[in-house]
């Protein structure tokens, strides 16, 4: 009886999956990316300056933590395994070119993270405490007056983060302990649970220190280690790259048939994991951002686009050349699964590539956990206030030890439906403030007034 009933709830999930994934969420979310980019004038060209922008510090402004510390918590979340399984699960299902329209969704998302993180910094707030708060669940309700959306995406996010930032990722990295290393389960849960519990109780300031070392250590690892892999593979990484430009927009098979399936599925499949992996509009990131030290609120917005930069443009891509350039040189890797992709294409590149993907998963898996309990936190002291906070601790901490022994597959399937429902509001807090974001870029950013203090601005 019990398995039949969650065999309806887990039919019930993957097509509401399905639907809230489809067609009409990812044209609103590459629509509002392009629309944004031709209302901040191509705010993407300043993307240096932005990188440039995040080692300053502006000491004399308010805020919780620091412009990196910001940008640290918001990669710690957004880099994770969708940056590899993900990949791999878009090239299998989408065929080799959708790398490239995975690609495609970081160059443009970066307007949507800067439009999204801009209007949460200018209408955060300070609580009762001091501390600072801000995102589309104060956007929503203050600015826009519109309460019930307000309080709709704060669900959304605690939903999400229980379950994508949570439980999903604690039981990923069990797994693979588990069957790398022969350890149990209930010991990494146990050993996740402390590590976590210690580093949240100290709040934003405490998780942002944590990341601010994590965070560079993880990414330059990574890539590093996949500029090597492609060094080892270099026989076939420009073939690779060809086969990715090419079946982007060849609506014929490649790979003789048995990878791909023409481009409109490059391009299905490859929208839908950039946008999972990226979140830009999903309004995860504007959180933290509103948190920061920043003299106005298009500096901090400039910092959190290069999230996206980094994660989609960069990563993703060097991940997509990787895995393709793989197939290519190991024609018995097996490609209907993206996990087993990935697992295998590392696994060929002798014992350092089977390094890299353990050691990446379970510092990106980590720092997920880290940044996903700072979203759901926020979300939920806007709803029920500070007095909530040190019971969802203990919640957020004792789920990490459930996530590590259970088995999730329903819960993937209510995340990605929650992740959905988080991007339906932020987006349209963007694009009702569209107009907000383009006048205050062209004031700071095009008229060069970057430094300027925003004397408007909470702090």
């Amino acid at each position: 009886m019990l398995a039949e009933i969650q065999s309806y709830i887990g039919a019930f999930l993957n097509e509401a999956s399905a639907i809230l994934w489809g067609v009409p969420m990812l044209v609103l979310l590459i629509g509002t990316h392009i629309f944004m980019t031709f209302r901040t004038k191509g705010v993407q060209r300043k993307i240096f300056k932005a990188i440039s922008l995040t080692v300053k510090s502006d000491k004399e402004s308010g805020g919780d933590i620091s412009h990196f510390g910001a940008l640290a918590v918001s990669m710690a979340a957004t880099v994770g395994t969708g940056n590899i399984i993900g990949v791999g699960t878009a090239i299998t299902l989408g065929g080799p070119g959708a790398v490239f329209w995975c690609w495609m969704t970081g160059v443009f998302g970066i307007a949507t993270k800067y439009a999204e993180s801009l209007i949460a910094v200018k209408y955060r707030e300070k609580t009762s405490d001091g501390t600072m708060i801000g995102g589309a669940m104060v956007v929503l309700d203050k600015v826009l007056k519109m309460r019930f959306l307000s309080v709709f995406f704060c669900l959304a996010t605690i939903a999400a983060a229980f379950g994508i930032g949570n439980m999903t990722q604690a039981n990923s990295v069990a797994s693979l302990l588990n069957e790398n290393l022969s350890i149990p389960p209930y010991i990494t849960g146990i050993v996740m649970a402390i590590l976590v519990g210690v580093i949240i109780i100290g709040g934003v300031k405490s998780l942002s220190k944590v990341c601010t070392y994590l965070v560079p250590f993880m990414a330059v690892f990574y890539v590093i280690g996949c500029i090597v892999l492609l060094f080892i593979n270099y026989n076939y990484v420009f073939e690779a790259i060809e086969l990715i430009l090419k079946s982007a927009f060849d609506t014929s098979a490649v790979l003789g048939g048995t990878m791909g399936g023409g481009m409109m599925l490059a391009m299905r499949y490859g929208f839908a994991r950039g946008l999972f992996s990226n979140e830009s509009g999903m309004g995860s990131a504007p959180i933290v951002s509103a948190a920061a030290k920043t003299n106005n609120a298009v500096r901090q917005a400039l910092i959190a686009s290069s999230a996206t930069f980094w994660d989609t443009v960069i990563i993703c891509a060097l991940t997509g050349v990787v895995l393709v350039s793989s197939v290519l040189a190991y024609p018995d890797i097996n490609f209907t699964d993206g996990a087993v992709l990935t697992s295998m294409a590392f696994g060929k590149m002798h014992w350092m590539g089977s390094i890299i993907l353990t050691i990446a998963l379970l510092t990106f898996v980590f720092s997920t956990i880290l940044g996903w309990s700072y979203y759901s936190e926020k979300t939920l002291e806007y709803l029920a206030g500070k007095k909530a906070i040190p019971y969802y601790r203990i919640i957020w901490v004792i789920c990490i030890f459930i996530g590590s022994v259970a088995q999730l597959d329903l819960v993937w399937a209510f995340s990605d439906c929650a992740n959905a429902l988080m991007a339906i509001p932020n987006l349209v807090a963007v694009l009702a403030l569209s107009g907000v974001v383009a006048r205050e870029t062209q004031k700071y950013l095009w008229n060069n007034r970057l430094d300027d203090i925003d004397k408007d601005l909470e702090v």
